[in-house]
């Protein structure tokens, strides 16, 4: 005998089998319109997982919970006649796969393709219904062809004020098209690490440190490639109305575009002047100090001598913090005193100008009036070093004036005293107007996407550079793919590692290659569109693929899209981004790319933290496979809880749903005396009694609607109370194992087909159609009624609804148990109430 463990079922046998004739048989290739046995007749839907980044480390228990819910809803609306498309890929490009590289010597590509082939064993393990027909690699270059061709869509373009569009770049009628391109050059303020030798966005800087690594980080400013989103993001904040998102997430988005209305405001310097944005210009006679980012252009040219020491050190320091430590709201404040002084246009008084590491530069002008009255980092900044204090707004009630924000009646203020804060501004703002001094404008916190990284393993971009100036390569010349290398170590000196390819980089004579690649966030901001057509060399989507996949009466393309909420702002606005300007140049049909969005919650490990390797709680879901099979790995995924909620694993719960499976097996199947699995005798052709047929209708109708809900702990409760229901039945009906059996595939796959082969059941369970519910079967057509004698429950029994009040009464008279306890007393009367109790008062 094994020492091995009995399994419950053959799950191990049963597995692996399924898997192979799915695989064999392409069971989940969805044909595009004109190939073969593409039925136009059926409705698309289109259920879309946010593709992996293929770490080495490969899947936790929490990665495949969005994946699940997924293939759930795809092989579910397969059942319900639709053609479905869901496909899986791989986000490959990244920042590991090249820290590998520069350890170890091997390229990138090899590490990425050794982690794609353990992420795609895991997820074929667990048995999801995708079409690895359409499977995309971002770092292939026959995929990232077209993102760079994209990328040349987006370089060759302008929007245009007047139609708020994409046009192409030979429609701008101004002089220098550079200014207005939706891809431009520019020297920005970076998050430098010298140790990684890249650049890193706000987001992978963590404490002034690399998120990955933990090496320091400094500020300074470098040549980068930008893309005009703030171009966008009027549409980005109007056109999410249609969309059927989480409000949450709307709201994120909201904020990160961070709309503001107000003026801009001009305040002298001597000769020179700077420009303030402010969303309150009601209360410019209470600005005392103005305050300007550090690293402003300015501050060099205004900057006393004197003060020039304490300025340089300050910026230094400010160097190597975030922008995220800059803004902490918490956080002490700190400045230095420039030694120059501003105009104030409304009252000519002068003010003094600091620089101060809470203002940005990349936010509006990257320079404030400081109205310390009215403003609480402006307050806590005046209290520490002493400055004015001016209050020009009178708020309702007893409100505290000084730290007030809100909207209130101007005081202190000549032109606009005594009136409301709206009515205030709209004054002002006419006043400044008429005189130069300043006009109506919309600020955006969104800032253009730093589109450069100083790195190896990512898209070059396909652009050359000739007598100083960028321009793009023909589309003939695509792919571009970056050149081997004989190390991957930074350069040290800011230049991307691809500036070592000395003959890669010379493009002819006069011209040379651009070195920075794109970033990560490239390849994911498209790739939806090539699962349409992923073979297509010809074009980046057919139009006739896109238009079937992506149509729909509503403005986005997928029907749902899946994914965690630490994509919810940037992954989410770069994709419609570039969608917007893809659709204003007429290459996709739709406005938007994704109309439903659902976001998982995180599972935790045991222990309710974060799963990571440093706490020693990462669960592999190959181990959980190997001791209960991939049908319960995945229920009990679905059972935790309510997908989008926050849930801690138990291998205690995951043993509860492989019982359940079990049980499930053991309702159909009975083992021999020789050990092995043969059909049960009990299963035969017979009628369903009526509270078995109740039970099927009713699990039937409450499994279609937790799924339409993506309620699936709900629907694998009820699922379980069927099987209850069934399991101390003389006979197992086969009529009601074939329906059930198909709404348990969805969920376990495997188990649920080849119960459909031992029941000898026609077809493949896949090709079924989803079952149907008679709603008479679920009225009640019977009721419980409660005997009471003297008001104490004695007894109970069912009646028929329809039953009247004397038949209820003789009923309850001749139950056994009433009559023995009646037999030597006389009953005064009976009380009957209809389809609740009888109550006999002796």
């Amino acid at each position: 005998m094994s020492s091995e463990r009995r399994k419950p079922y053959p799950f191990d046998q049963i597995e692996p089998k399924w898997q192979a004739i799915w695989d064999e048989r392409q069971i989940f290739h969805a044909p595009n319109p004109g190939e073969k046995n593409f039925d136009a007749a059926k409705p698309k839907f289109y259920v879309l997982d946010m593709f992996p980044y293929p770490s080495g480390a490969g899947l936790h228990v929490g990665h495949p919970e969005g994946y699940t819910a997924t293939d759930i809803i795809a092989r579910y609306k397969r059942m319900r006649g639709f053609n479905v498309l869901h496909p899986m890929g791989w986000d490959a490009f990244g920042l590991p796969a090249e820290q590998y590289a520069i350890k170890s010597g091997q390229h990138p590509a090899v590490t990425t393709r050794e982690n794609v082939s353990k992420f795609k064993s895991q997820l074929k393990r667990i048995g999801f219904s995708y079409d690895w027909h359409r499977e995309i690699n971002t770092t292939d270059p026959r995929y990232f062809k077209w993102t760079q061709w994209i990328f040349l869509q987006i370089y060759n373009s302008w929007l245009n004020p007047k139609t708020n569009k994409a046009e192409p770049i030979k429609t701008y009628r101004g002089k220098n098209p550079d200014e207005v391109r939706l891809a431009y050059v520019a020297d920005v303020l970076v998050n430098w690490c010298p140790e990684l030798g890249t650049v890193l966005a706000n987001e992978e800087v963590v404490d002034g440190k690399s998120e990955v690594g933990g090496f320091p980080v400094v500020r300074r400013p470098m040549r980068q490639w930008m893309l005009r989103i703030t171009a966008y993001a009027e549409r980005l904040i109007d056109e999410l109305e249609g969309l059927d998102w989480p409000q949450g997430i709307k709201l994120l988005q909201r904020n990160w575009i961070g709309r503001s209305e107000g003026a801009e405001v001009d305040f002298k310097i001597d000769d020179k002047k700077i420009r303030i944005f402010t969303t309150r210009p009601d209360t410019l006679y209470g600005a005392t100090y103005m305050v300007l980012a550090p690293e402003h252009s300015l501050v060099d040219l205004i900057v006393t001598e004197e003060q020039w020491p304490a300025v340089r050190d300050y910026r230094e320091k400010t160097a190597r913090k975030s922008d995220l430590e800059r803004t902490e709201l918490a956080k002490e404040k700190t400045g230095v005193f420039t030694g120059a002084y501003a105009i104030n246009p409304v009252n000519d008084e002068k003010i003094p100008i600091w620089i101060a590491d809470y203002v940005l530069l990349g936010y509006g002008t990257g320079a404030i009036m400081a109205v310390p009255a009215h403003d609480e980092r402006d307050l806590e900044f005046a209290r520490k070093f002493n400055l004015p204090i001016r209050q020009v707004v009178q708020p309702p009630g007893d409100e505290e004036p000084i730290g007030f924000v809100g909207d209130g009646v101007a005081i202190n203020s000549p032109i606009i005293d005594g009136l409301p804060s709206r009515e205030a501004i709209r004054k002002i703002t006419a006043w400044l107007e008429e005189r130069g001094l300043g006009k109506r404008a919309i600020n955006y916190k969104l800032r253009d996407w730093l589109f450069s990284r100083q790195r190896y393993w990512g898209e070059p971009f396909p652009i050359v550079w000739e007598d100083g100036k960028h321009r793009a390569l023909d589309e003939s010349e695509l792919p571009v793919v970056p050149p081997p290398l004989e190390d991957y170590k930074p350069t040290g000196t800011g230049e991307p590692p691809l500036a070592k390819a000395k003959d890669w980089i010379r493009y002819s004579k006069k011209a040379v290659r651009e070195t920075n690649v794109m970033p990560q966030w490239a390849g994911s901001c498209w790739y939806y569109l090539r699962f349409c057509d992923s073979h297509n060399d010809k074009r980046f989507v057919s139009e006739k693929a896109e238009k079937y996949w992506m149509g729909g009466g509503k403005p986005g393309g997928v029907d749902l899209y899946v994914g965690g909420t630490e994509h919810a702002v940037l992954h989410l606005l770069y994709a419609r981004f570039w969608h917007k300007v893809l659709f204003d140049l007429g290459y996709v049909s739709k406005p938007e790319p994704f109309q439903r969005l659902v976001n998982q919650g995180i599972i935790l490990g045991e222990d309710n933290q974060k799963m990571s390797k440093s706490r020693g709680n990462i669960v592999n879901p190959d181990d959980v496979i190997e001791q209960y099979g991939a049908d319960a790995f995945r229920c009990y995924e679905m059972f935790m809880g309510p997908l989008e909620q926050m849930k801690p694993w138990s291998m205690r719960g995951v043993e509860g749903i492989a019982r359940f499976l079990a049980r499930v097996w053991r309702l159909m199947m009975s083992e021999n005396q020789a050990g092995q699995w043969e059909l049960s005798p009990a299963v035969q052709e017979v009628d369903l009694t009526n509270p078995q047929r109740k039970i099927l209708h009713a699990t039937t109708k409450k499994v279609t609607d937790d799924i339409e809900s993506l309620s699936f702990n709900t629907a694998i409760s009820q699922m379980m109370i069927f099987v209850n229901a069934f399991t101390t039945a003389q006979t197992i009906p086969i009529s009601a194992m074939q329906p059930f059996l198909v709404l348990l595939n969805p969920f376990a796959p495997h188990l649920s087909a080849e119960l459909w082969e031992k029941l000898k059941l026609p077809g493949q369970i896949t090709e079924q159609p989803w079952p149907g519910f008679d709603e008479r079967f679920l009225v009640e057509d019977e009721v419980e009624i409660v005997i009471q004698m003297n008001g104490k429950v004695r007894d109970r029994m069912k009646m028929s609804i329809q039953a009247s009040e004397e038949e209820i009464k003789n009923a309850a008279l001749a139950l056994p148990k009433i009559q023995e306890l009646t037999s030597d007393k006389q009953i005064r009367r009976v009380v009957v109430i209809p389809k609740k109790l009888v109550n006999i008062v002796l």
